[in-house]
C-alpha cells in the first residue's frame, strides 16, 4: 500500500513539474513605418558626401520626467553620440560646426591670419561648408515591459523588453522642405531564477546595455527609410 502511495505521489509530481502555474505578458505592436528595412544595401557607399548640421539630438525634457532613471543614467547623451557616430559611419554625410563659440574663434584666426601675425596663416575664404541639411534626431518612445513566467520545472523567468522609438528628421537649408522617417528598436534582457534559488524575486534591474543596442536598432529602420527616400529624390544615386 505505501509503495501505491509513493508511486502515485511521483506520479502527480512529474505531471506538476512541467505545468506552468502563472504568466504575464505584455502585448507587442508595432506600426508599418516603424517596421524592419535592411540598412545594408546602404552600407559601402563611397560617393560624394552632403553637408549637414545636427541641431538636436536626444532625448526631450518630458521623456526625463516621465521616466528620471534615463536623466540618472545619463542615456541622452549616449543616444546622441551613438546617433551622430551612426551617420559618420555611413559615410554619406560631413558635419558643419553649429556651435557659435566656435564659429567666432574661427573667424578669429581668420582675422588674426590676415592682420599678419600668425605663424601659419589660414584663407578661410570660399572654403567653409554651409549646411544642404539640418538635422533633427528625437526620441518619440521609450518604454520598458516585464513578462514573467513561473513553471514548477524551470522556475521564475523574467523578461524585461527596452523600446526606444527615433525619429530622423532633414529639413533642407534652401528650401525648408522636410521629410523624415522613424524607427523603434528593441533589446531584451532574460533572467531566469529556480524556485530553490536563494536570490530574492525582484523586478529586473535598468540594464543601460539595452539603451544602446536599442538605439542602433532604431537608427538602422530610420536612416534606412531616410536613405531610401533620399535615393528616390535623386539626392544619391544609390
Amino acid at each position: 500500500m505505501k509503495k501505491l502511495l509513493f508511486l502515485f505521489t511521483l506520479i502527480s509530481t512529474l505531471n506538476l513539474s512541467a505545468q506552468t502555474i502563472g504568466t504575464t505578458k505584455t502585448e507587442q505592436y508595432k506600426a508599418s513605418f516603424e517596421t524592419q528595412i535592411d540598412i545594408s544595401q546602404y552600407m559601402d557607399y563611397d560617393g560624394p558626401q552632403i553637408p549637414i548640421q545636427i541641431l538636436k539630438c536626444g532625448i526631450s525634457d518630458e521623456m526625463y520626467e516621465l521616466y528620471p532613471e534615463l536623466k540618472e543614467k545619463r542615456v541622452g547623451l549616449g543616444v546622441a553620440n551613438i546617433s551622430m557616430e551612426y551617420l559618420e559611419n555611413l559615410n554619406r554625410f560631413k558635419f558643419t560646426e553649429d556651435k557659435t563659440e566656435i564659429k567666432n574663434r574661427m573667424v578669429k584666426q581668420f582675422q588674426a591670419s590676415q592682420a599678419g601675425i600668425a605663424e601659419n596663416p589660414l584663407d578661410g575664404r570660399g572654403k567653409i561648408n554651409l549646411a544642404k541639411y539640418f538635422v533633427t534626431i528625437e526620441c518619440y518612445d521609450y518604454s520598458i515591459s516585464e513578462d514573467e513566467t513561473v513553471n514548477l520545472k524551470d522556475g521564475v523567468k523574467n523578461m524585461m523588453v527596452t523600446r526606444i522609438g527615433l525619429q530622423v528628421r532633414f529639413t533642407d537649408a534652401e528650401t525648408g522642405v522636410v521629410f523624415g522617417a522613424s524607427g523603434l528598436g528593441e533589446a531584451t534582457t532574460t533572467r531566469e531564477l529556480t524556485l530553490l534559488s536563494d536570490a530574492t524575486v525582484d523586478p529586473v534591474k535598468f540594464n543601460q546595455s539595452t539603451i544602446s543596442i536599442a538605439t542602433k536598432k532604431a537608427l538602422d529602420i530610420a536612416c534606412a527609410r531616410i536613405l531610401q527616400r533620399m535615393v528616390t529624390k535623386g539626392i544619391f544615386t544609390k
